[in-house]
């Protein structure tokens, strides 16, 4: 299965005519305030840094990503993007079995179809909100044994979200793996919903984390995975490049992980834009709007009178580019979906959204 990774502006831009930035691009779940202004200064003031290798056992960036993550620092391995080392993750512990929360990130199942693994998908149930009960869970997972189990936490493109405790029952119940993916948490309260912390005492435990949506940094290919499970941390090493993280990202990291003005004050605007979004949208009568612990929401067009391709259609006509869910698992031609932009661009896709409905 292929699912295309939010909107490509390069194609987008040759086909409707408008430059790269003058879209509002809803789909791509980035942080729309930029990275942190404090390692972007230390790279323009630093520049020379270029000719230099980085450290090859990176301390200064692990000690960053510890005390930001709450771990040890022998826990963490570096991957240029979290991509990276969901596919070393995999390849090494070999499942035959894997378990895979839908709809979920197409990735996890692109590379476990590569090792041939038999792969058991769990649906989270619209009609059901897309929540999912730990307990029935744990069930399936008992009672199937599976080699792997794998957890986008937020999901996306749901939003649903598990609670560390939570985490903690299905790590206790089972010698499964679990791979948590947690790429959208720094968007809600890390105290509730982050399990890092977890790694220092759960050995089946591997924590994915990347730099490319809450510190929007995709261009920089920085990723970490935590895990406290030595012969498999080690293995993940033996395969890694060295130095497979440039010193531009090393450096920024450092940073950007101890930034936590920025990190606060994204997270204040972001969190109450959610809000106001999913308030807002909910009015709208043709839409059903689901909660979310992301920086992005899900809808369905319940009065099914265009579908969420047609709704793209015609909000890209205004610069405005949305996610067509269509081609997630478990979800049909009427779901989509929209991150969390500037308060302005906000409320210019909700007047378009329902200008759109006649709302």
């Amino acid at each position: 299965m292929s699912v295309n990774h939010g909107a490509n502006l390069y194609d987008l831009s040759s086909k409707y005519g408008f430059s790269k930035e003058e879209f509002m691009d809803f789909s791509s779940n980035i942080n729309p305030f930029g990275t942190s202004t404090l390692a972007k200064e230390f790279i323009i003031n630093n520049i020379d840094i270029i000719s230099m290798y980085p450290d090859p056992n990176y301390k200064n960036l692990k000690k960053s990503i510890s005390s930001y993550c709450n771990c040890l620092q022998n826990n963490i391995v570096l991957g240029s993007g979290a991509t990276e080392l969901i596919s070393s993750f995999i390849k090494t512990i070999n499942p035959k079995s894997a378990l895979l929360l839908s709809p979920a990130y197409s990735e996890y199942e692109n590379e476990l179809s590569k090792i041939n693994c038999d792969i058991t998908k769990y649906f989270a149930r619209y009609e059901k909100d897309f929540k999912i009960n730990v307990f029935e869970l744990i069930d399936n997972i008992k009672e199937n044994n599976y080699d792997l189990v794998i957890v986008c936490n937020p999901n996306n493109p749901t939003g649903f979200t598990f609670s560390c405790d939570e985490i903690k029952q299905i790590l206790s119940s089972t010698s499964s793996f679990v791979m948590i993916d947690e790429t959208y948490v720094e968007f809600t309260d890390t105290s509730v919903f982050s399990c890092t912390k977890l790694v220092d005492t759960y050995k089946n435990l591997f924590v994915i984390r990347g730099t490319s949506k809450f510190f929007s940094t995709p261009g920089l290919r920085l990723g970490y995975g935590l895990i406290g499970n030595e012969d498999v941390k080690n293995s993940i090493n033996s395969h890694l490049d060295l130095w497979n993280v440039n010193i531009v990202a090393s450096s920024m990291g450092e940073i950007m992980f101890k930034d936590k003005n920025f990190i606060d004050h994204c997270s204040d605007i972001i969190l109450r834009e959610r809000d106001f979004l999913i308030n807002e949208l909910s009015k709208i009568i043709d839409l059903h709007v689901y909660e979310s612990n992301g920086n992005f929401i899900l809808c369905k067009i319940k009065s099914k009178s265009i579908t969420a391709k047609i709704l793209r259609e015609k909000l890209i006509s205004k610069k405005i580019i949305i996610r067509d869910c269509a081609s997630f698992d478990g979800l049909d031609e009427y779901f989509f979906r929209v991150c969390i932009l500037k308060p302005d661009e906000n409320k210019l896709l909700l007047k378009s959204i329902k200008e759109v409905f006649n709302a």
